[in-house]
């Protein structure tokens, strides 16, 4: 595993915009793999400075992103297709058709999810997948349990993440209590895993997910058996990673 180190939320930003950047140089019809949340925010305007500056196209890229809340429209002003276009698709040449997010409005959620794991199949996998860590050690929305759950499927989302995620909306009551998610066999076939991380909220979760055992407890735990994944973080994140000597 890489580790990076950086000052503060806007160096974390930064230098996960530089990987995701070197992917896209390397090679413009990549397959990306996006995450929500406050975490990749800054990354993404980083990104979107670089094209305005005409240094950088997302003209061949297909993007796949991991979640969706189930029973929020696209137009929800805090559906993930929403907060995508507003902070990253709207921003850049990526084409409209070649944004992927899962349906939260599905009729048949399940199909949905078979759907989605297909297309991802189709698309020949993911270049790279970005990840932001939950303070529970959830990856997209893959909540600790008693297995690792391989494909896209529906998760009834824990207390912890329902309060993590009601700063976002006008009270916990609101937020969906269910998403659709991107499983583990998905991200673990990512060529390329980046695992975006800031604050010393996220220290504990950090420090389990890549010191700890590998347990459906802790799902980002997973990762220690990839082949390529990439930590990047800021001092209080990485805080108790670094004195325990590092990843396992």
């Amino acid at each position: 595993m890489r580790l990076y180190q950086e000052n503060g939320y806007d160096g974390m930003s930064r230098r996960t915009a530089g990987i995701i950047a070197a992917q896209l140089i390397a090679k413009p019809d990549c397959v990306l793999g996006l995450a929500t949340g406050s975490t990749p925010v800054g990354a993404y305007q980083q990104l979107a400075a670089w094209h305005r500056e005409g240094g950088l196209s997302f003209q061949e890229v297909t993007c796949v992103n991991l979640d969706e809340y189930k029973g929020l429209a696209p137009d929800h002003d805090q559906s993930y297709r929403y907060f995508m276009q507003h902070n990253l698709f709207d921003h850049v040449d990526v084409r409209p058709g070649f944004t992927n997010v899962p349906d939260g409005l599905a009729a048949d959620p399940a199909a949905e999810c078979l759907r989605y794991d297909t297309l991802i199949r189709d698309l020949g996998g993911i270049d790279l997948q970005l990840l932001g860590l939950g303070r529970n050690g959830h990856i997209g929305f893959n909540e600790p349990g008693d297995a690792f759950v391989r494909p896209t499927h529906v998760v009834d989302l824990t207390p912890s993440t329902i309060e993590a995620n009601a700063r976002f909306f006008a009270n916990a009551g609101e937020v969906p209590r269910q998403a659709l998610t991107m499983g583990i066999g998905a991200i673990m076939a990512a060529r390329h895993v980046v695992v975006a991380v800031s604050g010393a909220d996220k220290a504990q979760a950090v420090h389990d997910a890549f010191c700890g055992p590998v347990t459906p407890q802790v799902p980002a735990s997973i990762l220690q058996l990839h082949p390529h994944v990439t930590l990047v973080g800021d001092a209080p994140a990485l805080k108790l990673l670094l004195e325990a000597g590092g990843p396992a």
